[in-house]
């Protein structure tokens, strides 16, 4: 009888994982069905218990003016490859789309990958839903994208690393949610802690 729920445990605990990783995929799950497993197993039960969700629910939208905040975004729109004018129209492999109602949901294949990331923050669909309906955000405008960045920010626990310029404590925390930052765990290419570094400085942030 202990086999047989051990059996059971390992198999419900095995469709929760895969079921979570659906749900909350940042760009690397998307990528590579393997990396999610490359997380520490306590994220993963802090997302099934809700950890994050309500500072998304509770974060200052006001915040988004912030010189501080601002700095960040453009540090991670630069890793993104979105930093110019036309980032928040992008989409993976380099396309553009030009309906701002909602995020686009459209696949893209390039580079041996498959994604539906889009926008200045390359939100793939499902992030992107589960960010909208938890900060009751209607559109995919810039002005929501930048918000969505703000949450996204803030459920990785980072909001007060950024606003008090402890630079490499905020780059450490939002590489799980951003992998072209430096510091990422999944093994993709990304900027250096130096061009972070420079256009967080370069756009207004300051670091202690």
């Amino acid at each position: 009888m202990q086999k047989l729920n051990n059996v059971l445990f390992l198999v419900t605990f095995g469709t929760v994982l895969f079921f979570i990783s659906r749900k909350t995929e940042s760009a690397v799950i998307e990528y590579s069905d393997e990396s999610f497993i490359s997380e520490p197993e306590s994220e993963f039960l802090g997302v099934f218990m809700g950890k994050g969700n309500s500072a998304m629910q509770t974060v200052d939208l006001n915040l988004i003016h912030h010189p501080q905040i601002q700095a960040f975004l453009r540090v991670i729109r630069r890793g993104e490859g979105t930093a110019d004018s036309g980032g928040y129209n992008r989409l993976f492999g380099g396309g553009t789309f030009s309906d701002l109602s909602w995020h686009p949901g459209i696949f893209v294949k390039a580079s041996g990958y498959t994604s539906s990331a889009a926008g200045a923050y390359q939100f793939l669909k499902s992030t992107w839903e589960e960010t909208a309906r938890l900060m009751r955000l209607t559109d995919f405008s810039p002005i929501s994208q930048d918000l969505g960045a703000l949450g996204r920010i803030a459920y990785r626990g980072a909001i007060q690393d950024v606003l008090d310029g402890d630079f490499e404590s905020a780059l450490k925390k939002t590489s799980k949610e951003w992998a072209s930052l430096p510091f990422s765990p999944y093994g993709q290419p990304t900027i250096s802690l130096q061009t972070a570094l420079n256009t967080f400085t370069m756009n207004g942030g300051t670091v202690t």
